[in-house]
């Protein structure tokens, strides 16, 4: 709290209020310019998650959702890397493909989650650490993105076919059933089981690029103080 005082009075200058009291850093940082400012951040990079999502190369090439892979869809890509790597490749798009059909179910569950911040939730903010908006949103998002978006991954999924020919490259392979906890591979594909750590892919992913986009632009929350400084001088 004392590091964000601070930043206020350097952005203000020399003619700025010093704000002295942590009282008067929340009164500004839940006041209505305050809570705008965090808000428009939050949805710039819901923005920025749509525009990614909706986009199959960027996807692809985005470190932030490549770093979102759960570790069973890693190995999985990386067996089919050895056995069928055409199939590596020609999953992972198709997975892209599939997170184009989620933008319009996920976007408005993260703006209105949004858009429903509360002063509570900001206080948590400001008195938070590095991430911690894309976390407060994450708590109240995660669990309804899941169910939300992964029956749609699953027919998508199926509807191209990938999970039944990924089952028929890989049969006789012992590897794929121990990722899913020692069933068989074609019960545990067929079984939303690709579908589930696809999602878990674009979920996390989602809150990577949400995540970086606070980050980049943290010094706006900052900015908010110095702004509703000026206006109480």
């Amino acid at each position: 709290m004392k590091k964000i005082i601070l930043s206020a009075a350097l952005l203000m200058g020399t003619g700025g209020v010093l704000l002295t009291s942590t009282q008067s850093c929340m009164a500004l940082a839940t006041s209505d310019l305050g809570l705008s400012v965090i808000k428009r951040v939050l949805l710039g990079g819901v923005s920025q998650m749509a525009n990614i999502f909706g986009n199959k190369q960027a996807f692809l090439q985005n470190d932030l959702i490549v770093r979102a892979l759960p570790e069973n869809l890693r190995s999985v890509y990386n067996l089919l890397d050895r056995v069928a790597p055409n199939l590596a490749t020609t999953g992972k798009e198709y997975v892209a493909e599939s997170a184009a059909y989620t933008v319009n179910i996920s976007q408005p569950i993260l703006q209105n989650a949004v858009n429903s911040l509360t002063a509570n939730d900001v206080s948590r903010i400001m008195q938070g650490g590095q991430g911690i908006a894309t976390q407060v949103l994450r708590e109240k998002t995660e669990q309804q993105l899941i169910q939300a978006i992964m029956p749609q991954v699953d027919q998508k999924l199926n509807q191209f076919g990938i999970v039944r020919t990924i089952n028929t490259a890989l049969q006789g392979t012992n590897m794929l059933g121990s990722l899913f906890g020692g069933q068989s591979s074609t019960s545990n594909l067929g079984g939303n089981g690709l579908s589930r750590l696809a999602s878990e892919q674009m979920v996390n992913g989602i809150f990577n690029i949400i995540e970086d986009y606070e980050q980049k632009n943290k010094s706006s929350m900052l900015g908010a103080f110095s702004g509703s400084a000026e206006s109480i001088k």
